[in-house]
């Protein structure tokens, strides 16, 4: 007798996709790679791989700079008006209100006092999260009250530029004032013989870069920094000619002599130590 067993099939549900929150992880734009937010966290924002050096907000600049619990932050309440009553897609009041909920800053430049190591300094950030660290009126004010605060306490003055969208055009001609109002600050402190030490990030452009920001006694870029005026971009269409490698990179200009040095940021802090130190014994 011929038997005939039927083939059970057994149903295999396909596997669950793991639950992975893409807030845990972070594509490098340098190298491709994914990197697990802990570990990149625990490098300093650095990628591991290839050491491509990711934008930091205001207060990892503060908590990678200043000694914990140092900082004091001045005139943090100041906010931008709107002298033009821009109008558009949004009015700069309504661009201003959604930056400040996204960043939690009331503006692109915070300011205080601070330690870093022993040496008491004045601490200047610009947030390139903010409306991409554009120039308004409150960051210049704001620049002009940490410089004035540095030589009236007789303290070096520590600025960390991360701007790349110049002159805000929402002000229009009271953001491109800026640019001298800085400069003449910056004099001031030349005259009364306040150190300033600049340190350029990544993007460091337009008329951040052409006032403050390169007028520092002593110039520190991060690696790989874009650092410039017009971006390369602009300028090749301009000039109809190709760019050399690595143009306007910290790198570029450093062996120019446009730099006094390239740092990567784990050794930033140290840096700094080193040359208030320095400062702070021949005073």
């Amino acid at each position: 007798m011929l038997f005939r067993y039927r083939k059970k099939y057994i149903p295999i549900k396909p596997r669950e996709a793991p639950d992975v929150k893409k807030d845990l992880w972070q594509k490098c734009p340098e190298c491709g790679k994914l990197i697990y937010e802990g570990k990149l966290k625990e490098n300093l924002r650095v990628c591991p791989n290839c050491e491509y050096h990711f934008r930091l907000t205001a207060k990892e600049w503060i908590d990678l700079i200043a000694e914990p619990g140092s900082f004091e932050e001045l005139d943090a309440n100041i906010l931008s008006d709107d002298p033009l009553e821009f109008k558009g897609p949004k009015t700069y009041r309504e661009k201003l209100d959604e930056e400040i909920r996204k960043t939690g800053l009331n503006e692109a430049l915070c300011y205080g006092r601070a330690l870093i190591g022993k040496n008491p300094a004045v601490l200047s950030i610009l947030d390139s999260n903010f409306i991409m660290g554009s120039m308004g009126s409150v960051v210049g004010e704001k620049f002009v009250r940490a410089c004035e605060l540095a030589m009236a306490e007789k303290k070096p003055f520590v600025s960390v530029s991360g701007g790349g969208g110049g002159a805000r055009m929402y002000e229009g001609l009271f953001s491109l004032m800026q640019m001298v109002k800085t400069s003449q600050v910056v004099g001031k402190m030349r005259q009364s013989k306040t150190l300033y030490v600049s340190i350029l990030t990544d993007p460091t452009m337009g008329g951040v870069a052409a006032s403050f920001a390169f007028l520092g006694d002593i110039l520190l870029a991060e690696p790989k920094a874009l650092i410039g005026f017009a971006g390369p971009r602009v300028i090749e269409q301009t000039i109809k000619q190709k760019l050399p490698p690595g143009f306007q990179r910290a790198e570029f200009l450093f062996e120019r002599g446009m730099l006094d040095a390239v740092v990567p940021r784990s050794q930033l802090k140290s840096t700094l130590v080193k040359i208030l130190s320095i400062f702070a014994i021949s005073q």
